[in-house]
């Protein structure tokens, strides 16, 4: 069947919907409107660096410190890469915080497999990750192995909280040079006047309202402009995912498996008839605000199976490992044909490679929605309305929908509203 570029309803092997931004239908003077996709702004100018350049170039590394999350590196990445490239003597060092951490023993296993960690460990460009941080005493242990590093320069990439990750980049380096976000003093709150004035160079908070034409990864190649006085250009933020050749014969087989695709030498009419195409349903994010409920996706795989344009289809259910039991108990008992869970329960990779042989992905506002973008499978995204600056990057390969009231959380969404989406022309979305 061909890519289609004038019928939602008639997606077929790929489907390129031209990037449309639409709401949740509501009634009332409240009633959206058809949103614009963002467009980029040119590359900043470059400016002086907050990083003295001769500092930089004596430096023979660098710690950056985040709370990290796949979809922040999914675009700063691209930011590690070119400095890599510009600085090949420097090694990039990366602290990813983990924010949920506790001394609850029960949390650690699933935290201590954040996959994220599986794609820094693969990056050739990342030489050392402090990837354990996720128990006060694990936590303990990473700063004083970091202050051991003495490091020259340090920046925290932390947009949360400013002032404590200040203050744990100066920790971490009493001598060195330190960067760190800021956001405006109130006068009367002197302590955080006081940490901020540690820094020797800050970059200022971003907010949305303030970058309102900006996408994420213009905003992460701004910031290191500022810090390095590096341009990154624009077809560069684009994110990228080199897919071993061991995962993707995994992915294979797992269709295969699932009845999704012949087994290797089956000919035309040997078992079972594959669907005529495989849709990824994800749920799931961090925050309750950015999720839906998965009794939802059950419903949407039953609508979607009575659509004539979708009834011959395959659903791969995305499930967060932590939820994986109760979840196979709940799609056990609603006994749905040529659907399956999945959870990349033993390497990051198995995601974005099952991810690559899907026909479409449908997914609330996380890092799936820019994980399909990086293997180029069409995506329509579900999003609140307040941070507009995190839509898929891909404008020609996205739809998102957003909530429509400008407070509303991702489960206001509907699945009547993506099917209305699925059943419009093209043209519609513009």
């Amino acid at each position: 069947m061909k890519p289609l570029r004038s019928q939602a309803v008639e997606i077929g092997a790929r489907w390129r919907p031209n990037g449309a931004f639409l709401r949740a239908p509501a009634s009332g003077k409240n009633s959206p409107v058809a949103d614009t996709a963002w467009k980029a702004e040119p590359s900043m100018p470059v400016q002086m660096p907050l990083i003295p350049p001769e500092r930089l170039a004596q430096a023979g590394k660098i710690l950056f410190i985040a709370h990290l999350a796949l979809g922040d590196f999914t675009y700063l990445q691209s930011c590690f890469r070119a400095l890599a490239a510009a600085y090949p003597q420097l090694e990039i060092h990366l602290w990813v915080d983990e924010r949920r951490r506790t001394a609850n023993a029960a949390e650690w296993p699933h935290l201590r497999k954040y996959a994220l960690y599986d794609w820094l460990a693969e990056c050739p460009f990342i030489a050392r990750v402090y990837n354990e941080t996720y128990s006060p005493a694990l936590f303990a242990q990473s700063l004083a192995a970091a202050q051991r590093e003495d490091y020259p320069l340090v920046v925290s990439l932390a947009v949360l909280e400013r002032h404590k990750y200040a203050t744990l980049a100066r920790k971490i380096s009493r001598r060195g040079f330190v960067v760190g976000q800021k956001k405006r003093v109130r006068p009367y709150d002197v302590m955080k006047y006081l940490i901020y004035r540690k820094l020797d160079a800050s970059i200022p908070a971003y907010t949305a309202a303030s970058h309102r034409d900006q996408h994420i990864s213009d905003i992460y190649a701004g910031w290191f402009t500022q810090l390095f006085g590096m341009d990154i250009p624009a077809r560069a933020r684009f994110p990228v995912l080199d897919i071993g050749a061991h995962w993707m014969r995994y992915a294979h087989e797992q269709f295969v498996a699932w009845g999704f695709r012949q087994a290797q030498g089956q000919g035309p009419g040997q078992g079972a008839r594959p669907p005529a195409r495989v849709v990824f349903l994800n749920a799931f994010s961090k925050c309750a605000e950015r999720s839906w409920p998965l009794e939802r996706i059950i419903g949407l795989i039953r609508t979607m199976r009575c659509d004539p344009a979708w009834g011959d289809s395959g659903f791969v259910v995305n499930v967060v490992p932590e939820e994986l039991a109760r979840a196979r108990a709940l799609f056990d008992a609603e006994g749905l044909a040529h659907t399956h869970l999945f959870s990349a329960e033993d390497n990051f990779f198995q995601l974005p490679a099952i991810l690559s042989l899907c026909d479409l992905v449908i997914s609330v506002e996380t890092a799936v929605m820019h994980l399909a973008n990086a293997v180029h499978v069409p995506v329509i995204a579900l999003m609140r309305q307040k941070n507009p600056e995190w839509a898929p990057i891909d404008k020609d390969n996205s739809i998102v929908i957003t909530a429509a009231g400008r407070d509303d959380w991702v489960d206001r969404i509907g699945v009547q509203d993506v099917m209305a989406v699925l059943a419009q022309p093209v043209a519609d979305h513009a």
